[in-house]
């Protein structure tokens, strides 16, 4: 049975996690360690991770990259929460660079913190079963639902689940304008609590990625002031 992969040193936040997540019908597999947890995540692959940044051996940051590292080399896509004190706008756009794909502040609502994981396990599963297929440049860019796969001249691009349903978002309507805010909406689903810039942190990883220089966009040109648009253009 799938499991929630749950990171977090402090034990009465992850008791209380823990019931709130098995109320609502999620396995939980705890880990107090970042050594244990890097040990069970290689084991067995989770559905999800929350993940918190502050542990006693290990930063959560360095285990955020070597998840990442691992699914990026396994071709897995594995969702994961930061959950966590930091909680300036830098320190926010700094976990999403490193590929988290939501950020929920100490302290917070259990029932809120429920509530994105299953937003974000819709996401990913919408992503993952739709049948759509898009084509741009001809066939240099390629965005697979079905399969949830973006490739990039026959060479596969790993995204994480948010930054492929922003891409998607943007790709599905080609040369129109999205502002931070409704990318935030479209992309996520409930509202962000007013970090839209995170948005820009996920837009340069997908950039990077993609090889798309920002100075020169082949997908992806931002509008001062205003947002982003894809300039790829569609094939028949």
């Amino acid at each position: 049975m799938s499991y929630i992969l749950l990171v977090e040193d402090d034990m009465k936040i992850a008791r209380v996690v823990k019931v709130y997540l098995e109320d609502a019908g999620f396995r939980v597999v705890h880990s107090d360690s970042g050594k244990g947890a890097i040990e069970k995540f290689l084991k067995d692959k989770p559905l999800l991770v929350i993940l918190d940044l502050m542990l006693p051996d290990i930063n959560g940051e360095e285990i955020c990259q070597i998840f990442k590292g691992k699914q990026k080399d396994s071709g897995d896509d594995i969702p994961l929460i930061m959950l966590t004190a930091k909680s300036s706008e830098e320190e926010r756009i700094a976990g999403f660079s490193l590929g988290a794909d939501d950020y929920v502040v100490k302290p917070f609502s259990p029932k809120e913190l429920v509530f994105r994981v299953k937003a974000l396990l819709r996401r990913y599963k919408r992503t993952s079963l739709s049948d759509q297929i898009l084509s741009f440049n001809n066939g240099l860019l390629i965005i697979d639902e079905q399969s949830y796969e973006i490739k990039k001249n026959n060479n596969t691009i790993n995204l994480t689940p948010t930054e492929f349903k922003i891409l998607h978002v943007l790709a599905s309507a080609s040369n129109k304008v999205f502002t931070r805010e409704e990318l935030v909406q479209r992309a996520l689903g409930y509202e962000f609590e007013g970090y839209e810039r995170s948005i820009d942190a996920h837009i340069k990883n997908i950039r990077q990625k993609l090889g798309d220089d920002s100075r020169r966009p082949q997908f992806i040109l931002t509008i001062y002031g205003v947002g982003y648009k894809f300039i790829g253009k569609r094939d028949v």
